[in-house]
C-alpha cells in the first residue's frame, strides 16, 4: 500500500510537468503567430499601397492619404502606360527573354556545375578558380561594350542571353547540390555503361529540380527586370525593346511633362480633364505593379522547391 502511494506521489510531478511544457509550448505558438502576422503584414503594406495609388486619380493622389484602398477609382493611370504601341510588342520580348534566357542558363549552368563537381576532372580546381574571380573583377563598361560589338551582338536578340548564359552566383549553388548527391547513384549508372552526358541528363537533372527551381527563379527575376542592357545595347533597335525599357521611358516622359506644369496647376484645374493628367508618382505606382505581378503570379508554382533548394544548397555549400 506503501509503495502504490509513493508511486501516485510521484507521479504528480510528472504530469505538472507535462502540463507546463504544454502550455509553454501554446504560449510560444501565440506570440510565433503574431509575430508572422505581423511580419506578413509589413511586407504586403508596401505593394498594397502602390496598388491603391496605381487605381487612385493621380490629381487626386497628390493630397495624400492614400493607404490601403483607392480614394478616387480610375484606369487613367494604366492607359496612360498601356496607350503606347510598343509596350505590347516589348512585353512579348520580355516574355521570351525571360524564359529562353532562364532555361538556356539554367541548362549550361548545370552542365558546368556537374562538370566542376566531379573529381577525375583535372582542371576542376583551376576552371572553379577562374569562374570565382569573375565575381570580383570585370573589364568595366566600356570595354563590355566593345567586346559586345565586336561579337556582332549588338542589334540582336541574343545579346540578351550571351553574355549571362553563365551566372557564377548560379553555378556555386548547383554544384553544392551536385556535391550533396550520393556518389554510388553516379558509380552504378557508369557500372551500367551511362557516359557523363547520359547520367548528367537522366540522373543528375531529375535530382536537381530544387535548386534548378531555385536558380531558375532568380533568373527569371533578373532577365524581367533588366533594362539598362537595352539602353546600352539595343536602344536604337524599337522591335527588340523590352517591357522594362518602355516603362522607363514612359516615366521620363512623365518626369518631363509634370515639369512643364507645377502641383498648384493641377489642383487649379481639378475640374478640368488635366485633373486626370498622370503624375511620376502615380506611373511609378503602376509600373511597379505591372513588372511585379508577372514574377508574383510564378513564384507560387516555384515555393516548394525554392524553399528546399535554398535550404539544401545553403547546408551543403
Amino acid at each position: 500500500m506503501a509503495t502504490a502511494v509513493t508511486t501516485t506521489t510521484a507521479a504528480k510531478p510528472r504530469k505538472q510537468s507535462r502540463i507546463s511544457s504544454s502550455r509553454g509550448d501554446r504560449i510560444f505558438d501565440i506570440c510565433n503567430s503574431i509575430f508572422l502576422i505581423l511580419l506578413m503584414v509589413i511586407t504586403l503594406y508596401p505593394f498594397v499601397n502602390t496598388a491603391a495609388v496605381s487605381f487612385n486619380q493621380a490629381s487626386d493622389t497628390i493630397r495624400g492619404g492614400i493607404y490601403l484602398w483607392p480614394r478616387m477609382f480610375t484606369w487613367d493611370n494604366y492607359a496612360y502606360v498601356f496607350k503606347e504601341a510598343g509596350v505590347f510588342h516589348a512585353t512579348l520580348i520580355s516574355v521570351l527573354r525571360s524564359v529562353i534566357g532562364t532555361v538556356v542558363t539554367v541548362f549550361c549552368s548545370a552542365m558546368v556545375a556537374y562538370t566542376i563537381s566531379r573529381q577525375d576532372f583535372v582542371l576542376r580546381k583551376f576552371v572553379t578558380i577562374a569562374f570565382i574571380l569573375t565575381m570580383y573583377f570585370n573589364g568595366g563598361l566600356i570595354p563590355n561594350f566593345l567586346l559586345i560589338r565586336e561579337l556582332g551582338l549588338l542589334g540582336t536578340f541574343s545579346v540578351y542571353i550571351i553574355p549571362g548564359i553563365i551566372g557564377v552566383f548560379n553555378l556555386i549553388i548547383i554544384r553544392s547540390f551536385i556535391d550533396g548527391l550520393p556518389e554510388s547513384i553516379l558509380e552504378s549508372a557508369r557500372i551500367d555503361g551511362a557516359g557523363d552526358f547520359t547520367t548528367f541528363m537522366k540522373i543528375v537533372l531529375p535530382l536537381c529540380v530544387p535548386v534548378l527551381a531555385t536558380v531558375a527563379l532568380f533568373t527569371a527575376v533578373y532577365q524581367w527586370n533588366s533594362w539598362f542592357d537595352v539602353f546600352l545595347y539595343n536602344s536604337s533597335f524599337q522591335e527588340l525593346s523590352t517591357l522594362q525599357y518602355e516603362l522607363q521611358k514612359i516615366l521620363q516622359n512623365s518626369n518631363a511633362s509634370m515639369s512643364a506644369r507645377t502641383a498648384g496647376d493641377a489642383f487649379a484645374n481639378a475640374g478640368n480633364d488635366a485633373a486626370n493628367a498622370v503624375t511620376p508618382m502615380s506611373v511609378r505606382a503602376t509600373m511597379t505593379i505591372v513588372a511585379s505581378l508577372p514574377i508574383i503570379m510564378v513564384y507560387p508554382f516555384l515555393q516548394k522547391y525554392f524553399v528546399k533548394g535554398m535550404m539544401v544548397g545553403g547546408v551543403k555549400g
